[in-house]
């Protein structure tokens, strides 16, 4: 497999520019931004509105907030996110500026990864054949893989809190590979973060059917592997550290 993906391939070349280059079309303005959030709602991701940037700080009132513009502006979030239309349309108008968060372990679970990793793990699953699902991309350095949830509330046995992997205000002690399952969450694009042009945005679409997490796992964690290796230290393990 090493030798497979070790050169330039004219099929890894063509993967590559399509993985760097490919962005859904978004229209400009609010329009555009609400039609991507209905997108994604009617794929089934439960959404709630979250924080925004503030120049470079977050629009809460938390002082020093450690997750600025990418946490709901509600306790509530994980009743409040929802699918449906016409709330989501509300939201939207009456919150021009906020981000949205989709609420992960109820359809689906998300597989955060460092970017480069993540565009060499989906490179050779797509060259595999491997249905891969909706992905995003983002400029904190993070690619979000979108999947089925590995629980389900009739089979209440196989969840288990996303504490157990990472949470979302302890990102920075997670750097490799984060699994938003139950009790987490996720900007879903399009969303800005704090600093000048910096977005979370689509490069596959919500239409893409989510994946079995397990048939992405092994290559994400291999890819995630040699991300660390190549840093040479611990700043891209492929499993989320323990202190």
């Amino acid at each position: 497999m090493s030798a497979e993906f070790g050169g330039r391939s004219g099929l890894q070349g063509k993967l590559s520019s399509w993985l760097r280059g490919r962005r859904p079309k978004e229209a400009a303005g609010d329009g555009g931004r609400e039609d991507l959030l209905l997108a994604a709602a009617g794929a089934g991701l439960p959404l709630a509105p979250a924080a925004h940037p503030a120049g470079y700080r977050c629009s809460c009132d938390r002082v020093g907030c450690p997750t600025p513009a990418r946490h709901p502006v509600s306790f509530a979030w994980q009743t409040q996110s929802t699918t449906d239309r016409a709330q989501i349309e509300r939201w939207a108008r009456h919150q021009p500026e906020a981000n949205f968060i989709t609420a992960t372990g109820m359809v689906h679970d998300v597989l955060d990864v460092p970017l480069e990793a993540g565009r060499e793990a989906v490179e050779r699953l797509l060259a595999a054949g491997v249905e891969v699902g909706p992905v995003a991309e983002s400029d904190d350095g993070r690619m979000l893989l979108f999947t089925l949830t590995r629980g389900t509330p009739e089979d209440e046995d196989e969840w288990w809190p996303c504490e157990l992997d990472c949470h979302p205000e302890t990102m920075d002690e997670h750097p490799g590979l984060r699994w938003h399952c139950r009790g987490s969450y996720v900007l879903v694009p399009p969303a800005r973060l704090p600093g000048e042009h910096r977005t979370v945005r689509w490069v596959r679409g919500p239409e893409h059917p989510l994946p079995d997490p397990l048939t992405l796992l092994e290559t994400l964690t291999d890819a995630c592997a040699r991300h660390a290796g190549a840093e040479g230290d611990h700043e891209g393990a492929s499993w989320p550290l323990r202190r």
